[in-house]
């Protein structure tokens, strides 16, 4: 079997070592894994990132079982045509952790007007407590439903929504877009999880950000797609949403003239809410490619249909 690491050349030095280790471990080959492949017919399994020096054409891999991708989102791959083996998204516990710490943080940040008490005169103000304080958490996938729950641990009410219906443990479950609008209507904090597909793009439009309370805060560690910018702007100048932490965006690195770098309610963060971190991700990997050995179904395989 050989295995291709076609998530570009820089990243090697970072990932090989945790690869052949995690390939060790599921009892696998790791001399199978390598960098180049002067055959691509000859690749049965490949580990991918996009962009730069990796492959966009997937017609010469013809005898490639898997695509194992180290990223949570596939947008930018699951539309390409000349793909047709199989797809399997990154769902790893580093990630989904690091992902709850960012969402956990910054939420806390908004409900205790951290913002706000750095920046003013000596005042004190008692901020209500977290049973008093409605978390809206649109997307229930795996990262979603983590922090989801990991909130409602605090004490916060947790209200999420979902394209379809969900039945998560700790959550309050809506569904549709009626169910948006009765989440939206009661959350003081919002957080946007879902994942960038034609169907999610501007969820959170200037109709949607109308249906919250004044004063909402906004944190979108999920698709930079799934807001409005223009919609997002105005409603922070009217003061319809009171502040907005942004880590994802429809064009990275976020271009220097943006209005959100210089907005005074917005917080930028270059996109660090939940990497992939090799150290866990690895073991996915290699538990996939034992799988795939086995003839056992593969973990996270993406629906074409549905994009995630």
């Amino acid at each position: 079997m050989t295995i291709l690491f076609a998530a570009g050349d820089w990243r090697w030095p970072t990932w090989e070592a945790p690869l052949r280790a995690a390939l060790r471990e599921a009892g696998l080959d790791d001399s199978a894994l390598t960098l180049t492949a002067s055959d691509p017919g000859a690749v049965e399994v490949m580990i991918y990132a996009p962009g730069g020096d990796t492959p966009d054409d997937f017609t010469p891999y013809t005898r490639c079982k898997a695509v194992l991708s180290l990223w949570a989102g596939v947008e930018r791959i699951v539309t390409n045509p000349t793909l047709t083996q199989p797809l399997c998204r990154m769902v790893d516990p580093g990630l989904t952790q690091g992902m709850v710490e960012y969402v956990v943080g910054h939420t806390l940040r908004a409900h205790l007007g951290m913002d706000q008490l750095s920046r003013t005169r000596w005042q004190p103000v008692m901020p209500p407590l977290a049973g008093e304080r409605p978390v809206a958490m649109l997307g229930l996938g795996a990262l979603g439903a983590a922090c989801g729950q990991s909130l409602a641990c605090l004490g916060f009410p947790v209200l999420g929504w979902s394209r379809g219906p969900r039945d998560v443990s700790m959550i309050e479950c809506h569904h549709g877009r009626e169910g948006l609008r009765t989440v939206l209507e009661q959350a003081q904090i919002v957080v946007t999880l879902l994942p960038s597909t034609p169907e999610t793009e501007n969820t959170l439009d200037a109709e949607t950000l109308g249906w919250l309370p004044r004063g909402a805060a906004i944190i979108n560690p999920g698709r930079g797609t799934l807001i409005d910018d223009d919609a997002l702007l105005a409603a922070l100048d009217s003061g319809q949403v009171a502040q907005a932490t942004l880590d994802v965006f429809r064009t990275e690195p976020l271009p220097q003239g943006h209005p959100y770098w210089a907005h005074p309610r917005v917080t930028v963060t270059p996109h660090i809410a939940a990497e992939t971190r090799p150290a866990t991700a690895a073991r996915v990997i290699a538990e996939n490619i034992r799988r795939l050995r086995a003839g056992e179904p593969l973990l996270h395989r993406v629906d074409r249909i549905a994009g995630y």
